[in-house]
């Protein structure tokens, strides 16, 4: 059973913008905590963003504070990734993922369920 689906990855300039959406199971919008991780060729997979299921508090890692904007959207069960500002260094497979516990999900071991990843290429 498919629980979480990316879509939105593509090619972007730096400066430019793209808009990540994961589509949860109904099962798992309503349990578990929702983010996002990238993982860039030859790097660990890392932290990136994520938002509480029960109250919409988002969360980010220092790399894209100011510039990325996750929010979730309690009717479709998706949660989306607003990325501004690109930089090449931002170019990495993202990968949603869920937990249910909260501090779980800030690390890529405690993560209970991955989507398949989608690729995001920004230019120079």
């Amino acid at each position: 059973q498919v629980q979480l689906v990316e879509s939105g990855g593509g090619l972007a300039q730096a400066g430019g913008s793209l808009t990540l959406s994961c589509a949860a199971s109904e099962r798992t919008f309503s349990t578990s905590h929702i983010g996002w991780y990238r993982q860039a060729p030859g790097k660990e997979r890392n932290f990136v963003a994520a938002v509480t299921w029960y109250n919409g508090i988002p969360h980010y890692a220092d790399s894209v504070k100011g510039r990325f904007t996750i929010s979730s959207d309690n009717v479709k069960k998706t949660v989306y990734l607003q990325m501004n500002s690109l930089k090449p260094e931002d170019t990495a497979v993202y990968y949603c993922a869920a937990a249910r516990d909260w501090s779980h999900l800030q690390v890529a071991s405690g993560v209970e369920t991955w989507g398949e990843g989608t690729l995001v290429t920004v230019s120079s």
